[in-house]
Protein backbone atom coordinates (compact mmCIF):
# COMPACT_ATOMS: atom_id res chain seq x y z
CA UNK A 1 0.00 0.00 0.00
CA UNK A 2 1.80 3.49 -1.02
CA UNK A 3 2.69 5.38 1.92
CA UNK A 4 1.02 8.30 0.91
CA UNK A 5 3.68 10.64 0.77
CA UNK A 6 5.46 11.58 -2.20
CA UNK A 7 9.40 12.48 -2.41
CA UNK A 8 10.03 15.76 -1.80
CA UNK A 9 13.05 17.40 -3.26
CA UNK A 10 16.03 18.69 -1.39
CA UNK A 11 14.96 21.54 0.90
CA UNK A 12 17.62 24.08 1.97
CA UNK A 13 17.14 24.32 6.05
CA UNK A 14 17.51 28.14 5.38
CA UNK A 15 13.93 28.02 3.35
CA UNK A 16 12.16 26.33 6.05
CA UNK A 17 11.16 29.26 8.94
CA UNK A 18 12.02 28.05 12.72
CA UNK A 19 8.76 27.92 13.77
CA UNK A 20 7.97 25.22 11.17
CA UNK A 21 10.35 22.91 12.56
CA UNK A 22 9.38 23.69 15.81
CA UNK A 23 5.86 22.45 15.26
CA UNK A 24 7.37 19.41 13.55
CA UNK A 25 8.54 18.55 17.15
CA UNK A 26 4.84 19.09 18.50
CA UNK A 27 3.46 17.26 15.10
CA UNK A 28 5.81 14.37 15.94
CA UNK A 29 5.04 14.15 19.96
CA UNK A 30 1.28 14.41 19.40
CA UNK A 31 1.49 11.55 16.59
CA UNK A 32 3.06 9.20 19.73
CA UNK A 33 0.76 10.26 21.88
CA UNK A 34 -2.28 8.99 19.29
CA UNK A 35 -0.56 5.93 18.92
CA UNK A 36 -0.17 5.04 22.65
CA UNK A 37 -3.83 5.89 22.87
CA UNK A 38 -5.09 3.13 20.04
CA UNK A 39 -5.31 5.74 17.06
CA UNK A 40 -3.93 4.10 13.28
CA UNK A 41 -4.46 7.20 11.59
CA UNK A 42 -5.14 10.94 12.30
CA UNK A 43 -6.50 14.18 10.17
CA UNK A 44 -4.78 17.63 9.96
CA UNK A 45 -7.87 18.70 12.09
CA UNK A 46 -7.66 16.97 14.80
CA UNK A 47 -3.65 17.21 14.62
CA UNK A 48 -4.07 20.55 15.04
CA UNK A 49 -6.74 20.99 17.36
CA UNK A 50 -4.40 18.67 19.67
CA UNK A 51 -2.04 21.70 20.00
CA UNK A 52 -4.00 24.62 18.96
CA UNK A 53 -3.04 25.13 15.46
CA UNK A 54 -5.41 24.79 12.54
CA UNK A 55 -5.69 22.24 10.14
CA UNK A 56 -4.64 24.66 7.51
CA UNK A 57 -1.60 25.31 9.32
CA UNK A 58 -0.77 21.55 9.58
CA UNK A 59 -1.21 21.14 5.99
CA UNK A 60 1.54 23.92 5.18
CA UNK A 61 4.01 23.14 7.20
CA UNK A 62 4.15 19.45 6.37
CA UNK A 63 3.57 20.81 2.34
CA UNK A 64 7.44 22.28 2.97
CA UNK A 65 8.63 19.14 2.24
CA UNK A 66 6.28 17.00 0.14
CA UNK A 67 2.37 15.55 -0.07
CA UNK A 68 1.61 13.31 2.78
CA UNK A 69 -1.61 11.43 3.24
CA UNK A 70 -4.16 10.02 1.41
CA UNK A 71 -8.01 10.99 0.65
CA UNK A 72 -10.58 9.54 2.41
CA UNK A 73 -7.92 8.28 5.09
CA UNK A 74 -6.04 11.33 6.45
CA UNK A 75 -2.17 10.33 8.07
CA UNK A 76 -1.11 6.93 8.73
CA UNK A 77 0.31 7.78 12.23
CA UNK A 78 3.29 5.43 12.28
CA UNK A 79 3.92 6.45 8.23
CA UNK A 80 4.11 9.76 9.31
CA UNK A 81 6.41 9.57 12.29
CA UNK A 82 8.61 8.01 10.36
CA UNK A 83 8.19 10.81 7.65
CA UNK A 84 8.91 14.06 10.29
CA UNK A 85 11.46 11.82 12.07
CA UNK A 86 13.26 11.58 8.58
CA UNK A 87 13.01 15.05 7.76
CA UNK A 88 14.47 16.14 11.07
CA UNK A 89 17.18 13.78 10.67
CA UNK A 90 15.72 11.79 14.02
CA UNK A 91 15.48 8.22 12.51
CA UNK A 92 19.36 7.43 13.42
CA UNK A 93 21.43 7.66 16.08
CA UNK A 94 23.15 11.11 17.03
CA UNK A 95 26.38 11.19 19.37
CA UNK A 96 26.50 13.48 22.28
CA UNK A 97 29.15 15.34 24.14
CA UNK A 98 28.06 17.37 27.60
CA UNK A 99 30.65 19.88 28.84
CA UNK A 100 29.77 20.93 32.54
CA UNK A 101 28.91 18.31 35.07
CA UNK A 102 27.65 20.51 37.85
CA UNK A 103 23.59 20.67 39.00
CA UNK A 104 22.18 21.15 35.31
CA UNK A 105 24.57 19.17 33.77
CA UNK A 106 23.83 15.98 35.89
CA UNK A 107 20.48 16.16 36.31
CA UNK A 108 20.13 16.57 31.95
CA UNK A 109 22.63 13.38 32.20
CA UNK A 110 19.67 11.71 34.43
CA UNK A 111 17.20 12.40 31.64
CA UNK A 112 16.27 8.99 29.81
CA UNK A 113 14.13 10.74 26.42
CA UNK A 114 17.31 11.74 24.94
CA UNK A 115 17.53 8.32 24.20
CA UNK A 116 14.38 7.56 23.34
CA UNK A 117 14.69 9.91 20.43
CA UNK A 118 17.80 8.93 19.01
CA UNK A 119 20.40 11.28 21.66
CA UNK A 120 22.74 9.29 23.30
CA UNK A 121 24.94 10.92 25.70
CA UNK A 122 28.46 9.16 25.33
CA UNK A 123 30.80 11.43 27.06
CA UNK A 124 30.77 14.28 29.76
CA UNK A 125 33.12 16.39 30.42
CA UNK A 126 34.22 18.83 33.10
CA UNK A 127 37.51 20.79 34.44
CA UNK A 128 37.00 19.59 37.94
CA UNK A 129 39.17 16.51 38.36
CA UNK A 130 36.67 15.76 41.62
CA UNK A 131 34.19 14.69 38.92
CA UNK A 132 36.08 12.87 36.87
CA UNK A 133 37.25 9.25 35.91
CA UNK A 134 33.62 8.03 37.20
CA UNK A 135 30.56 8.17 35.56
CA UNK A 136 26.96 9.43 36.05
CA UNK A 137 23.98 8.40 34.75
CA UNK A 138 26.26 5.58 32.97
CA UNK A 139 27.76 8.45 31.33
CA UNK A 140 31.43 8.58 31.75
CA UNK A 141 33.00 12.05 32.61
CA UNK A 142 36.66 12.95 31.06
CA UNK A 143 38.93 16.11 32.16
CA UNK A 144 38.16 18.91 29.51
CA UNK A 145 41.79 18.26 28.39
CA UNK A 146 40.83 15.04 26.51
CA UNK A 147 37.68 16.17 24.67
CA UNK A 148 39.47 16.38 21.59
CA UNK A 149 40.24 12.76 21.86
CA UNK A 150 36.99 11.37 23.25
CA UNK A 151 35.12 13.48 20.37
CA UNK A 152 37.28 11.99 17.75
CA UNK A 153 37.20 8.45 19.18
CA UNK A 154 33.72 8.00 19.87
CA UNK A 155 32.92 10.02 16.44
CA UNK A 156 30.63 12.43 18.59
CA UNK A 157 28.70 15.15 16.29
CA UNK A 158 27.09 16.84 18.94
CA UNK A 159 27.32 19.06 21.95
CA UNK A 160 25.12 20.42 25.27
CA UNK A 161 27.31 23.39 26.60
CA UNK A 162 25.76 23.11 30.70
CA UNK A 163 28.65 25.61 32.30
CA UNK A 164 28.04 28.87 33.43
CA UNK A 165 28.04 31.68 30.92
CA UNK A 166 31.44 32.91 31.84
CA UNK A 167 33.09 29.90 30.52
CA UNK A 168 30.55 28.90 27.75
CA UNK A 169 32.47 30.43 24.52
CA UNK A 170 35.31 28.56 25.74
CA UNK A 171 33.46 25.46 26.03
CA UNK A 172 31.56 25.70 22.70
CA UNK A 173 34.85 27.02 21.11
CA UNK A 174 36.73 23.58 22.43
CA UNK A 175 33.95 21.60 21.33
CA UNK A 176 33.92 23.56 17.84
CA UNK A 177 37.47 22.81 17.38
CA UNK A 178 37.20 19.21 18.21
CA UNK A 179 34.65 18.93 15.47
CA UNK A 180 31.08 19.09 16.69
CA UNK A 181 28.98 20.14 14.22
CA UNK A 182 26.30 21.37 16.26
CA UNK A 183 25.89 22.59 19.85
CA UNK A 184 23.04 22.91 22.84
CA UNK A 185 23.68 25.53 24.88
CA UNK A 186 22.34 25.89 28.21
CA UNK A 187 24.29 29.05 29.74
CA UNK A 188 22.65 32.27 29.61
CA UNK A 189 24.29 33.73 26.79
CA UNK A 190 24.72 34.30 23.41
CA UNK A 191 27.98 32.10 21.64
CA UNK A 192 29.73 33.52 18.48
CA UNK A 193 30.56 30.30 16.23
CA UNK A 194 31.57 29.48 13.09
CA UNK A 195 28.69 29.59 10.19
CA UNK A 196 29.35 25.83 9.62
CA UNK A 197 28.23 24.54 13.55
CA UNK A 198 24.50 25.18 13.88
CA UNK A 199 23.44 25.79 17.63
CA UNK A 200 20.61 26.50 19.24
CA UNK A 201 20.47 28.41 22.83
CA UNK A 202 18.10 27.44 25.70
CA UNK A 203 17.58 29.97 28.53
CA UNK A 204 15.38 28.73 31.47
CA UNK A 205 14.89 32.17 32.34
CA UNK A 206 13.79 33.66 29.80
CA UNK A 207 11.66 31.18 29.31
CA UNK A 208 9.96 32.23 32.44
CA UNK A 209 9.43 35.81 31.09
CA UNK A 210 8.05 34.85 28.67
CA UNK A 211 5.52 32.81 30.65
CA UNK A 212 5.55 35.61 32.98
CA UNK A 213 4.38 38.14 30.27
CA UNK A 214 1.47 35.86 28.81
CA UNK A 215 0.20 35.39 32.53
CA UNK A 216 0.33 39.00 33.39
CA UNK A 217 -1.19 40.58 30.47
CA UNK A 218 -4.04 37.66 30.60
CA UNK A 219 -4.58 38.39 34.70
CA UNK A 220 -5.04 42.60 33.51
CA UNK A 221 -7.68 42.03 30.64
CA UNK A 222 -10.91 42.38 32.13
Amino acid sequence: MSSGRRKSESVDPKDVPKAVVSRLSLYLRELHHLIAAGHATTSSGRLGQQLGFSDAQVRRDLAYFGHFGQPGVGYRCDELIGAIRSILGTDREWRVAMVGVGNLGQALLGYRGFASQGFTIVAAFDVDQGKTNREVGGVPVFSLDELAEVVRDKQIELGLVAVPATTAQQAADRLVAAGVAGILNFAPVTLNLPDHVSHVGVDLATELEQLCFSVANRSSQP
